[in-house]
């Protein structure tokens, strides 16, 4: 009980000391308390060691977090020479030191010159309010965030007083709703110290949290056997079913975002299927390889940018898309002016051939950069994450690639009505011989759809390599899946391959933690079967005289 009381009137005196100090006070002040702190901190016995935490915490300067985190660690020391404190660490035969007023390198010390400054369990608990103290109250909004939070992992019934007056000076939204948190964990591990009612008020704020910390600290309340108040038990087990509510509601979000996402990837890649198939009725089984052609075209820019210019080397991946496109449009265009216009109206055949092509592509880039993968990094505007709110994240990288295929997509259509390209493409796919007594020559208005169809492909290459590994059989991840977008939507028809894509992603998401993904898969495979027999031209069919020749 002794204890308990020198410890309370300790935690007083600090909080006295910081009020009084004022944590916001100019920045003259701050630094002359902690020039002031530091001598203390040779003096004889753990006491003097005392005094300066505690003049450390009540200076409030940012400086003396570090220099309280080496004391703890035991990497603090002091010259015996002139009494100068130093943050030090072992380095061959002597000591790396730092200079605790700076930051900066100190040079070196024998270790014969230094005196460590030593530490009990006392102090540690002191030096660990004292870091609390001085995190809660720092300028810095993230750096008081990160105080709080550290709290609300490790509540301290002793820090009370410290948080609830940082509570009464704060203003920034985000610190305060930490502060929040950290306030009820610390009510809810105080004990018979803290009132039935003030650990309701706390259950309240925890179950507006969906962390796993929260979820913690309630599920102990519940397990407590029979210890503690009914009404805080029930309020706790009420608090428990809020948050699964919140968790799973967020869940159906996070797995809908992600269909959304699987969605927009099936759409890149059904795009230039939706051409090539759709439109001109080739089954190229080497669309996939197409794709895989974009991803290496993206890794070879990447690396030109690597060593001609690592300044510049965000913008490899803007300057990739039109390098894929070209590089899988020309392929495609060579696969039809070689292998494909001889074989128009034999199905069988073209899928024969365009699969062993696709053999052939593989086995090349084999060849030339190896069987392993290869890594495509993602330039800094497409890295991280955005918190939408608590426990719900969406990647960057998934949402560029959902605008992306968009505009791709919606690119695409305006070129098929409003270019001269695309009247003629229309007009050879639905009369190629009206077409050619119209002046348009047929075979090359062939050949270009198939590279348009096979550049597309490309382009989609360029968005999964920041989301897939690059290898030689990148295509064939996907290639089936593009075919029963494109078949499911409606075969010729741009807004058919959108809903058709979205759908399966979507499905396949919300199936996945119910069946699994292999499952999952086969379900949805079997649905799209007994769909098309029920639909055969799929959801969008295309109408008119041309289709029903």
């Amino acid at each position: 009980m002794i204890q308990i009381c020198q410890r309370a009137i300790r935690l007083l005196l600090l909080l006295a000391a910081i009020l009084a100090a004022g944590p916001f006070s100019a920045n003259g002040a701050r630094a002359g308390a902690f020039e002031d702190a530091l001598p203390v901190l040779t003096g004889k016995g753990f006491a003097a060691v005392g005094e300066a935490v505690d003049a450390l915490a009540a200076s409030g300067d940012p400086r003396a977090i570090p220099v309280l985190e080496a004391l703890s660690d035991g990497d603090l020391y002091y010259r015996e020479s002139d009494k100068a404190v130093f943050l030090a660490r072992k380095g061959g035969e002597g000591y790396l030191l730092t200079d605790p007023g700076t930051g900066e390198a100190a040079g070196t010390g024998a270790r014969g010159d230094f005196q460590k400054i030593k530490t009990n369990n006392r102090l540690r608990v002191k030096i660990r309010t004292a870091l609390g103290a001085l995190g809660l109250f720092s300028p810095d909004p993230q750096v008081r965030i990160a105080a709080a939070r550290s709290l609300f992992m490790d509540p301290d019934p002793a820090l009370l007083p410290l948080v609830d007056d940082a509570l009464s000076k704060d203003d920034d939204p985000g610190a305060r709703e930490a502060l929040d948190l950290a306030r009820a964990a610390i009510l809810i591990k105080a004990g018979e110290a803290s009132t039935p009612a003030d650990k309701v008020a706390a259950i309240r704020i925890l179950s507006q949290s969906t962390s796993q910390g929260a979820r913690a600290l309630l599920g102990g309340i519940l397990l407590d056997d029979g210890e503690g108040s009914e009404e805080v038990r029930q309020a706790a087990g009420k608090a428990l079913q809020q948050i699964e509510t919140r968790l799973s509601r967020l869940a159906f979000v996070e797995n809908v975002f992600q269909g959304i996402s699987l969605g927009s990837v099936l759409l890149l890649a059904a795009i230039g299927l939706a051409i090539t198939f759709g439109v001109m009725g080739v089954i190229n089984m080497a669309h996939g390889e197409m794709v895989m052609l974009g991803a290496y075209a993206t890794y070879l820019v990447q690396e030109t940018f690597r060593l001609h210019a690592p300044e510049a080397l965000g913008w490899s991946l803007p300057i990739a898309l039109p390098f894929a496109f070209l590089v899988a449009g020309a392929v495609g265009i060579a696969m039809e002016r070689g292998v494909i216009r001889f074989l128009y109206g034999r199905p069988l055949e073209t899928l024969l051939a365009t699969w062993g092509i696709s053999l052939v592509l593989q086995q090349l880039v084999r060849t030339i950069f190896g069987p392993t993968n290869r890594e495509v990094s993602s330039p800094d505007w497409m890295s991280g994450t955005i918190e939408v709110t608590s426990g719900l994240l969406f990647t960057t990288n998934r949402l560029w690639i959902i605008a992306f295929a968009l505009i791709v997509l919606f690119a695409l259509m305006a070129v098929l009505r409003y270019t001269a390209f695309g009247l003629q493409m229309r007009a050879v796919t639905q009369n190629r011989r009206m077409a050619n007594a119209m002046g348009i020559r047929s075979g090359w208005v062939d050949a270009f759809t198939f590279g348009l169809g096979s550049g597309i492909a490309g382009i989609a290459g360029v968005a999964l390599s920041q989301i897939d590994n690059v290898s030689p059989n990148l295509g064939q991840s996907y290639i089936i899946d593009s075919f029963l977008v494109v078949v499911f939507g409606g075969v010729g028809n741009l807004w058919g391959t959108l809903v058709g894509a979205m759908s399966l992603g979507i499905v396949n998401k919300l199936l996945e933690p119910y069946s699994g993904a292999v499952l999952g898969k086969i379900l949805v495979l079997i649905a799209v079967i007994m769909f098309i027999q029920k639909r055969p031209k799929g959801l969008f069919a295309l109408k008119g005289r041309a289709v029903e020749n």
